[in-house]
Order: C-alpha cells, then sequence, then structure tokens
C-alpha cells in the first residue's frame, strides 16, 4: 500500500501555525498526493507571527489570516492547539503516528549585542517588547520603565522601526490598533519624548521597508529628525543605490532626504534617526543610565560595505534600550540545530543531520532560512519546502500508528486540553465582543487561562 493515496494518506504533522506553517499546510493540501495534515501549536490562538509579531497599528497586514482560515476548513486539515511540542509531545513520539513532520517553529530568540552592560535593567530585546504589546502570553508579566524621557533603538529593520513607532505614536492612535490592552495602559502614561534609532551603517543600507520610514512621518504628534550631514552619501553608496534590487533602498533615501531638508515642528514627541553609530557600552549604577555610541565609517565596495570604528564616541543619556539586531532560533530535541546560525541545517527544506538526511524532518520558515523577508516570503519557501517532501515520498517510512485519533487519546492521559480550529472561532468571537464594548477592534486575551475560559 502506498504512501499517498486514498487507502493510505500521507500523514504530516506541521509543528507551528505561523505563516509558514499554514502556507506549508496549504501547499500540501493541494497536491495531487492524498495527505492528512495535523498541525500542532504551543498556544491555543493560532497564526504565530502573524497575531504576535506584526505591529498591532498594521492590520490591514493581518487580513492573510482569512487564507490561513480557507486552509483550516479542508476536511483533511486538523489543528491542535495548546500542544507544546517537546513536553506535551515528543519527537519521537510524532514519529509513530506521522509519516513527515515539518517543523515551521520560527525563530523565538534574539541576537545579544555582545557589550558591557546590555544586561543592565532597562536593556531589553525588542522581540520581548513586541511580543508584550502584542499580547503573547509568554510576555504578559514584563515591565518596561517607560517614565523616563529617552530610549534607543539599536537596529534599523521593520521590527526596530516598529517598536520607535509604537512608542512615538499618540494614546489615541494606538487606540485604533489591536495592541492589548496592558500595553495600551502602560504607553498611555508613557513620558518618553525622543526615541532614538540607531544604525551602524547608512540611508542607503537600512534595512526598513518605504513604506515603514514614510508612515514615521506621518504621525499625529512626532517630527521625524534626520541629519542632513548623513544624506551626503559616498560614491560606493549611490553605486549600490543603482544596483538591481536596490529600487526600494532608493526609495528610502529619497524620503528621508526631504525628512532631512524639514523644519521640526515642535511636536510631543521626536523620532531621530541615527547613521553610522554601533554601540559600544551601556552604563548606569543598578539600571540604564547613558549609552556610548561609536561613529562608524564604511569600507568597500557597493554592496559589501561593512562599517569600520572612527574611534570617535558620543554619550547620550536614556533610560531604555531596546537591541533589535536579529532574532534566531531555539534548539529542540531530537532535531540537529546550527547553533552558530541558530537555524535546522537542511538542504531544500529536507533537515540534515551531517550529510545524511533526518529520516521524515523538514523545516520551513524562520528556522529553515532565518529571520529575513515578509510574510508573503513564507510562501515560496514552504512551497519548496513541501515540493522536497513530496520528492522525498517513495523513501519515506511508513509511521508505525497512522492514527490522529491516538494522539488526542494520548494528549487526553496527559491531562492536555487540545484546543480545536472550532474553538479557536470562540476565542476569536470573544476578543472581537470584548473589543466592540470598548470602541476598538478586538481586546486579546492574553494568557492562556483566559483563552481556555471562554471554552467551557
Amino acid at each position: 500500500m502506498s504512501l499517498g493515496s486514498e487507502n493510505r494518506p500521507l500523514r504530516v504533522a506541521i509543528v507551528g501555525s505561523g505563516p509558514s506553517g499554514f502556507y506549508a499546510a496549504d501547499s500540501l493540501l493541494k497536491s495531487e498526493c492524498v495527505v492528512d495534515v495535523d498541525m500542532f501549536e504551543r498556544l491555543p490562538v493560532p497564526f504565530g507571527l502573524v497575531r504576535f509579531g506584526v505591529a498591532p497599528d498594521h492590520l490591514k497586514i493581518k487580513n492573510v489570516t482569512r487564507v490561513y482560515d480557507r486552509t483550516a476548513q479542508n476536511e483533511r486539515f486538523s489543528y491542535f492547539g495548546n500542544v507544546a511540542i517537546g513536553s506535551d509531545l515528543t519527537i519521537p513520539e510524532l514519529r509513530e503516528h506521522y509519516d513527515a513532520i515539518v517543523l515551521a517553529v520560527g525563530a523565538a530568540s534574539d541576537r545579544s549585542l555582545g557589550i558591557p552592560g546590555e544586561d543592565l535593567v532597562g536593556s531589553h530585546a525588542a522581540t520581548e517588547f513586541v511580543a508584550w504589546y502584542n499580547g503573547h502570553p509568554d510576555y504578559r508579566d514584563c515591565q518596561f520603565d517607560l517614565s523616563g524621557e529617552t530610549a534607543v533603538v539599536i537596529g534599523q529593520g521593520n521590527v526596530a522601526i516598529d517598536v520607535a513607532r509604537i512608542l512615538a505614536k499618540t494614546v489615541d492612535e494606538l487606540r485604533e490598533s489591536d495592541i492589548a490592552n496592558h500595553a495600551l495602559e502602560a504607553l498611555a502614561e508613557s513620558k518618553i519624548k525622543t526615541i532614538y534609532l540607531v544604525g551602524r551603517r547608512g540611508p542607503a543600507q537600512a534595512a526598513f521597508t518605504s513604506a515603514e520610514i514614510k508612515e514615521m512621518g506621518e504621525l499625529a504628534d512626532c517630527d521625524l529628525r534626520v541629519s542632513p550631514a548623513d544624506m551626503t552619501l559616498s560614491d560606493a553608496s549611490l553605486t549600490e543605490l543603482e544596483m538591481s534590487g536596490n529600487a526600494g533602498k532608493k526609495k528610502n533615501v529619497t524620503i528621508l532626504t526631504a525628512y532631512s531638508q524639514s523644519p521640526s515642528e515642535n511636536r510631543g514627541r521626536v523620532v531621530d534617526i541615527r547613521f553610522f553609530q554601533s554601540p559600544v557600552e551601556i552604563t548606569g549604577e543598578d539600571r540604564v543610565e547613558e549609552i556610548v555610541l561609536g561613529t562608524n565609517t564604511l569600507t568597500g565596495d557597493a554592496g559589501a560595505q561593512r562599517a569600520s570604528d572612527s574611534g570617535e564616541r558620543e554619550t547620550l543619556a536614556c533610560g531604555l534600550v531596546f537591541r533589535s539586531v536579529g532574532y534566531r532560533g531555539v534548539a529542540m530535541d531530537h532535531v540537529p540545530f546550527h547553533e552558530a546560525w541558530g537555524v535546522f541545517p537542511h538542504e531544500n527544506g529536507r533537515v540534515m543531520e551531517g550529510d545524511a538526511p533526518a529520516p521524515g524532518l523538514y523545516a520551513t520558515g524562520w528556522i529553515k532560512r532565518g529571520p529575513s523577508g515578509v510574510i508573503g516570503t513564507n510562501k515560496a519557501d514552504s512551497v519548496e519546502t513541501v515540493g522536497t517532501l513530496l520528492g522525498d515520498l517513495a523513501s519515506l517510512t511508513p509511521c508505525s500508528r497512522p492514527d490522529s485519533g491516538a494522539v488526542r487519546e494520548l494528549l487526553a492521559e496527559r491531562g492536555v486540553r487540545v484546543v480545536t480550529y472550532e474553538d479557536w472561532g470562540k476565542i476569536d468571537a470573544a476578543e472581537i465582543a470584548r473589543g466592540e464594548k470598548q470602541g476598538r477592534c478586538r481586546d486579546k486575551l492574553v494568557t492562556v487561562d483566559e483563552m481556555l475560559t471562554f471554552l467551557g
């Protein structure tokens, strides 16, 4: 009996319910192979990065979940929410019930700056702040001291600019979003007036999108400050802007140049974008009081310029520092892991153990390629992984117990309350109803216990 037939469907477990997981499910279910897909998610609620990573004021981006909803309606798809792989179920146990496992677990950790003072109170990973204001249950109780007047964000990618924008917005602007209530209340009392957005290279190399930087200049009560001196580009940077694929960066420079020439309107808050600077040290007695920045020069050819320390220093007084210099994956038991890269080693999505494939294990999304791209990037990435998996069909070892019912029974024996996709619909409806009472689009439930309460 061959795998992938009506008599014996291919059984695939997808670990993770973010964009890459759903795109993998969609690709599998639309293939010519007969496939049963069970998706496992540690939290009761699905969508991963879309729910907990996308900025709460970017609601249009979150509409992509409607596509995932359609995938979830397929009769061959099942959602196992509130199930942690590694504790509630292990990878070896999944192997007993599934012919293949697709790991779509994202990049849950952050990269450090590696400088003195980084561990002082008031120095945080941007990932923590993002998860906190997006209502992630693991970060509900984080504390961020917003009583000072100055915050420094290290990094110039979209996550960094999201953090700066959330800090710079008025409470009325934030109220229009689906930001978690606890964050809305804390930010309403914020005393922060100046936010520095610091990048080690220049405006031609900044990683944020033109839409993000344009939006930053349109806030209700915030000035955007860019030094005109930073907008005088070297020949190498000018050449770089003309290179293929750099149209977005060229647009960034045009927008930033316009901001650098605009007079200050003396608004309530200021976002000061600093180029050619890197953090050298964070100082303070018991908490963050200052950050020392080193001034950089760019060296190398167009397209491969690096920041080199000039030796010049500037000290900024501040009470908060957020590092946003990259995400990295976290190792899982029974899965090969590349410690230096923070990903699962793979060939076209097939997880590798040394030079040999790890039987039946596949990866997609950030845990496969690293933290790059936008939500849509995960689609092609997942299609590649699914193509590799289906290409391996003849060599896959059929699982010994091809039965999802047995998986549910095992979880029930262990006291795990499995949340179905229908259950998620109840949580979704409850959040929307709570939001309507406040004149908001949604009021997120931010603890697992709260979520389960609405399921009876």
